[in-house]
């Protein structure tokens, strides 16, 4: 058996609206080439679609948009999760064991401050529940297990403030994807092989120094590879191997990184949900909700802002410095 373990994000390049990082973690047989589509189809597909009557699991792109809302990222992303037997009847109860130092962070800012939301928000829970079920069934019998899942969700303050520590957006995205990475690492069975592929953000292909830095004394990495799409290492020890692949366009090669996917975007979207609900209860039904990306963040800020000064909000809590 092997751990293979999938992170990717949702929210590195809006103007509002938190940065979510996650990661999932399965067992399954094999030395971890694992093609999960085909081994749970039909309870699985890589796109919704009339003929899929499981669930959908791919880019998160892909499977949201305004249009079709939430729906299939409940089925996939909440009905997977829903597998580890942990609580995800609200925001709230999802938070408290996915990432539970946000509950904390969110009492920073009046938009999320005691704010929760039933779940699932917009799934039938019984159809939810019974598409859940057939997953399980199909994992079973493929001998796979989903063992557990993280988040690292930053707040637009929280994240302010680790960009302004490093001048750097993009050292704050891999500082909480090698929070995951070493997450996965350290909670693996012992001894057991790890596998964990990773979404690529941006252009970078040399990741050695970093690990280097992450591990000093644990072993020592050996590159795979570091050209074109694909940067790997290895790191081979007595108490097992830590594999680890950074792909770019990764969501479409491995379920593993799609599911990710699809919870960074939901528990994004949860939160701009929250975020607009607060600001449409101050300025009036009639604020258009925004998604918090640049050119309509700049319409929603002007929409809002005589609220903005009259509630006394630091600019820092509310907008993304980069």
């Amino acid at each position: 058996m092997t751990i293979i373990a999938g992170i990717d994000e949702a929210g590195f390049g809006p103007l509002l609206g938190p940065l979510v990082v996650s990661a999932v973690v399965f067992e399954a047989p094999g030395d971890g080439e694992v093609d999960f589509w085909r081994q749970l189809a039909p309870a699985v597909a890589k796109a919704p679609g009339k003929r899929c009557a499981g669930v959908a699991i791919g880019d998160s792109k892909r499977i949201y948009s305004p249009a079709t809302g939430l729906v299939h990222l409940e089925r996939g992303g909440l009905g997977f999760l829903s597998l580890l037997e942990q609580p995800c009847q609200s925001l709230r109860a999802l938070l408290a064991w996915l990432s539970p130092e946000v509950l904390g962070a969110m009492e920073e800012y009046p938009w999320y401050r005691q704010a929760d939301l039933a779940l699932p928000l917009e799934a039938d829970a019984t159809d939810l529940r019974l598409r859940a079920n057939g997953v399980r069934a199909a994992m079973a019998a493929a001998g796979m297990k989903l063992l557990g899942a993280q988040v690292r969700l930053l707040p637009e303050g929280h994240f302010n403030r680790l960009v302004a520590a490093t001048d750097n957006k993009a050292t704050t995205l891999c500082d909480q994807t090698f929070s995951l990475i070493d997450w996965v690492w350290r909670n693996r069975p012992r001894g057991a092989s790890v596998r964990i592929v990773v979404d690529r953000q941006g252009g970078r292909q040399h990741y050695l120094p970093i690990l280097q830095r992450m591990y000093p004394h644990g072993g020592t990495f050996r590159i795979l590879a570091e050209q074109g799409d694909h940067s790997g290492y290895v790191m081979a020890g007595e108490d097992g191997t830590l594999d680890l692949h950074f792909l770019a366009k990764g969501e479409s090669l491995h379920l593993p990184i799609a599911l990710a996917s699809m919870v960074s975007k939901y528990l994004r979207e949860l939160f701009m949900a929250l975020f607009n609900r607060f600001w449409a209860a101050r300025v009036g039904a009639h604020l258009v909700p925004t998604a918090g990306y640049y050119t309509d963040g700049r319409r929603f800020l002007a929409d809002i802002a005589e609220a903005v000064r009259t509630l006394g909000v630091d600019e820092a809590l509310l907008v993304r410095s980069r």
